[in-house]
């Protein structure tokens, strides 16, 4: 039994000093060969980018009467904006905020329908239907989600517009009215806008699929207005309500992952700066 312990006692150091950290001197080189072959894992991180697109689509349009109507959605096919988009981190490090701003041609209009109780079609000065092009410019806050090559989008804010032409149309609607506005038509259009969409992203370009809801604060005419008899219970006014469906082509004007060229100079410039100190502290040492 001595013999045993007298054993073990003499083996045991050998182990613990095998747990020890290896010499300095053992550890592998960092060579070029050597540091070639550690795995470094890659983090992605999104640029500030801004992008300019091209979006057209369709426009669903009704009215918000007073008092109520029927109505359906007029259909137009014809919408296009050019939008700019600048994507910044909020609070330094949040990368999912930005905003776009840009031009629009769309349209804003009314379609009455047959009311099925009566079997009458209300009209408006003489017209069942009457379409007006509307130039706008809208400025949006967007909050969005990126993978990849894909994100979604969803966005919220403030239009700014002009009526500039109107077309009606009714068995009832005079020619002097037909492409003219009245003296008591509102013709400046403001109000929200706001809506989702989502995007494949093949860098530098984006297609995007969007749909958007304004909602009008300017009725498309002066309130109580009318002559008609419902004014002495109602006060009259119409407000445009429109959905917009769009697709757009959208180009990167920076780099959305990577180091941009700013980022190249700045790191440039703190390598000279990091040099010419070094130069001025160690005045022998600049060669």
């Amino acid at each position: 039994m001595k013999r045993f312990l007298f054993l073990l006692l003499f083996l045991l150091p050998g182990p613990l000093r095998a747990q020890e950290a290896a010499p300095a001197d053992t550890l592998p080189a960092l060579t070029n060969v050597y540091l070639d072959t550690v795995v470094v894992r890659k983090v992605r991180v999104l640029n500030d980018y801004s992008m300019l697109g091209v979006n057209a689509g369709v426009t669903l349009s009704q009215m918000q009467f007073n008092p109520s109507v029927k109505q359906e959605w007029l259909f137009t096919p014809s919408y296009i904006s050019l939008v700019y988009t600048r994507y910044g981190k909020m609070f330094g490090y949040l990368p999912y905020f930005g905003f776009s701003a840009g031009v629009a041609y769309g349209h804003e209009g009314y379609r009455f329908k047959e009311d099925k109780e009566t079997g009458k079609v209300y009209t408006l000065d003489g017209a069942r239907e009457a379409v007006m092009d509307v130039v706008e410019v809208p400025f949006l806050a967007q909050i969005h989600f990126d993978a990849s090559h894909a994100k979604v989008m969803a966005s919220a804010g403030i239009y700014g517009g002009y009526r500039y032409s109107i077309e009606r149309s009714g068995p009832d609607v005079t020619d002097a009215l037909r492409y003219s506005f009245k003296s008591t038509d509102i013709r400046w259009d403001y109000g929200l806008q706001g809506g989702v969409g989502f995007a494949l992203v093949f860098a530098p370009v984006e297609l995007h699929l969007a749909a958007q809801l304004r909602y009008s604060w300017s009725s498309i005419y002066t309130p109580d207005s009318s002559d008609s008899a419902y004014n002495q219970y109602y006060y009259r006014f119409a407000y445009p309500l429109d959905l917009m469906v769009t697709a757009g082509v959208h180009v990167h004007l920076t780099k959305r992952y990577g180091k941009t060229h700013a980022a190249l100079r700045e790191e440039a410039r703190d390598i000279v700066r990091s040099r010419n100190e070094k130069t001025a502290d160690n005045p022998g040492s600049g060669r």
